[in-house]
């Protein structure tokens, strides 16, 4: 064995070891990081700083907002499948906690980022330093502890040489389907300059091999049998399917046994939005066609869904008394979930082998020319909301039909947070898997425009679309300049409703008249809601001039007209181009035989929210337990 080594900084090997990691699947090789995003301070810029210096092809990126920083990499990482990522430099105090929101997302959408907060010294002497955390139960503390419960891994590097089992461990996180999200290493800024004598074999090019586990054969036996026996199977199509490139496999599937396909937000485009048995989103912002055949199936197979809330209309959506389970996953902890039957591995190994067990298996002809009706009459009432020409502001409905058909076959379509995402889910029609890129699994307000670019950083040749609303603009639009900078073009379409269009829906529902959501001054010293019409002053928020300010290229539109003729020039621009388009802020897109639990106050003086808990106890009752 070699016994080579090579005299380095802690923050040197870092670096050098991160640039040698690849990954394999299917026989294709792909460096793992594409490099790092970072903002500079006192507690990283002579440690990792340095090292990025000294390796420039680790390229790195200079943004705005550390938090959005997360949100460009877990896109980045969305688009790749999993495949490939970024690493996220901050400094120690604020820098590093402006990453925690970022953490969060990646790990909950299950895709793997790698975090560097600068630490407070780990030798202690010159404690306290600038924005430390002080605490007296313990010297052995600082806010990165923080980030322990939205990490996959965690882990503090209080000497040089801890690298050497960190960072192996780290990757073995970041590269698992079945437990990646955020890893965070945090870096003492001593640390990060102390030299260590690290065994060159350290740094070789490593390849971690990304394996399509199979299932058990029992389990696909099993699963196999409940197929064959079931009257009205169901499938719920979630991202899993995306990450493991099994669209495809997913379509051949069920072309050969007739069983139609209801989509979560993240699996939506796992089948083209034509696809005669594409009933399209399923749950509380699904399509009638999905949560019809969703309410009376007696099967349900899952693959690669994690089956939140908005999957099953708070356990609402199948009301089948006999309905039963099949979970297709690659994680045992989602493959157990409503007690169904585990079948634990890869979506595209697990639908191949189980379609080879259903050789000469169909579902009845009635029942998918009912499921092929189902998707036939939604596709008309989907253009019924396209063609919607609502005066004077133009519906969010008619402004995703509009941005459908001009954005092109090829292009990826970004969203996180808002009303957005329960109107795309129903209504965007999806062209490829990647067409559809939304971030619900934390409904993160001001991912879009970072996520935005991420997304081009990974697909560079397909034009991205970033749609956000007022309020996400308003809390995360820094990235913007960053996409000036460095020639990422993005086309952000921004629909200024005046307010939090999606709460204040919320609101109204359960009876509080839309407090709070009004971006309005106060009216007698009190913010009011929705019933005070026009007899309050909105604010006067000029998105254009703040967006032209930024380095963009910007278009305003007063019409719905004017709103194509942008999306075509957004086309041909050069540079990152803000489309900018009031619509209405009261008009949605009906509910479809869907409902959410959100939980209203039992006793009240107020009438309209005494009415509201009647209605939520009746919809409660139908909540359900899957116990068989």
């Amino acid at each position: 064995m070699s016994t080579a080594t090579v005299r380095l900084t802690m923050a040197q090997a870092l670096i050098r070891f991160l640039k040698n990691q690849y990954v394999e699947r299917d026989g294709v090789e792909t460096q793992f990081f594409a490099g790092c995003f970072g903002i500079f301070g006192h507690g990283c810029v002579a440690g990792v700083g340095e090292a990025l210096l000294q390796n420039p092809d680790f390229s790195y990126y200079q943004v705005r907002n550390e938090q959005a920083a997360v949100h460009a990499a877990t896109a980045y990482a969305k688009v790749k499948n999993r495949l490939q990522t970024f690493a996220c430099l901050s400094s120690i105090g604020p820098g590093a906690t402006n990453m925690i929101t970022g953490a969060a997302t990646a790990t909950i959408n299950r895709l793997p980022v790698l975090l560097l907060p600068g630490d407070i010294f780990a030798r202690r002497n010159v404690a306290p330093v600038l924005q430390q955390l002080e605490s007296s139960q313990s010297q052995d503390v600082s806010v990165n502890d923080c980030f322990k419960p939205v990490s996959r891994y965690w882990d503090r590097i209080n000497r040089p040489d801890q690298l050497l089992m960190a960072l192996p461990e780290a990757l073995r996180v970041l590269t698992s389907p079945s437990e990646t999200g955020a890893v965070t290493l945090a870096l003492p800024q001593d640390v990060q300059t102390e030299a260590y004598d690290y065994p060159a074999a350290f740094f070789r090019r490593r390849v971690w091999r990304i394996m399509r586990n199979r299932a058990d054969r029992a389990a696909l036996a099993r699963a196999a049998e409940m197929i064959r026996a079931s009257r009205r199977p169901m499938i719920v199509a979630g991202g899993g399917v995306i990450y493991a490139d099994a669209a495809e496999t997913l379509a051949q599937f069920v072309d050969a046994t007739g069983i139609p396909v209801g989509e979560t937000m993240a699996g939506k485009g796992s089948l083209r939005w034509d696809h005669p048995l594409n009933l399209g989103a399923v749950g509380v912002t699904g399509a009638l066609a999905a949560n019809l055949i969703a309410r009376d199936a007696d099967l349900v197979i899952g693959v690669g869904t994690r089956y939140t809330d908005f999957t099953t209309s708070s356990k609402t959506a199948w009301q089948n008394p006999d309905v039963r389970f099949i979970n297709i996953n690659v994680a045992e902890f989602d493959a157990g979930k409503h007690q169904g039957l585990q079948v634990v591995g890869d979506a595209r190994a697990t639908l191949e082998e189980l379609a080879g067990l259903l050789e000469g298996y169909a579902v009845a002809p009635a029942y998918r020319a009912e499921a092929r009706r189902l998707h036939d009459e939604w596709d008309a009432e989907v253009q019924r909301i396209y063609d919607i020409r609502l005066a004077p502001l133009p519906s969010q409905g008619e402004l995703i039909g509009a941005l459908n058909a001009e954005s092109g076959p090829e292009a990826i379509m970004v969203n996180a947070a808002g009303s957005m995402p329960g109107d795309l889910h129903k209504l965007w029609r999806a062209t490829h898997p990647k067409n559809f890129h939304m971030e619900y699994g934390y409904s993160c307000m001001g991912y879009e425009i970072a996520g935005g670019m991420g997304a081009k950083m990974a697909a560079p040749e397909r034009e991205v679309y970033v749609i956000v609303g007022d309020g996400s603009y308003l809390m995360l639009s820094s990235e913007l300049v960053t996409s000036v900078q460095e020639g990422v073009k993005l086309i952000v379409v921004l629909w200024d409703n005046g307010g939090f269009k999606s709460i204040g829906s919320l609101s109204r529902s359960v009876g509080l008249d839309g407090f709070g959501t009004r971006f309005i001054r106060r009216k007698d010293g009190v913010l009011v809601g929705d019933s005070a019409g026009d007899a309050v002053e909105p604010l006067q928020i000029d998105f254009a001039a703040n967006a032209r300010s930024l380095g963009c290229h910007v278009i305003e539109c007063a019409t719905y007209d004017d709103y194509v003729a942008a999306l075509r020039a957004a086309r041909e621009a050069d540079r990152t181009t803000v489309v900018v388009i009031k619509n209405d802020r009261l008009h949605g897109v009906p509910g479809y035989e869907s409902w959410w639990d959100v939980a209203v106050p039992e006793v009240s003086e107020s009438a309209s929210v005494r009415e509201a808990r009647a209605e939520y106890e009746k919809m409660r009752a139908q909540e359900r337990y899957f116990l068989e």
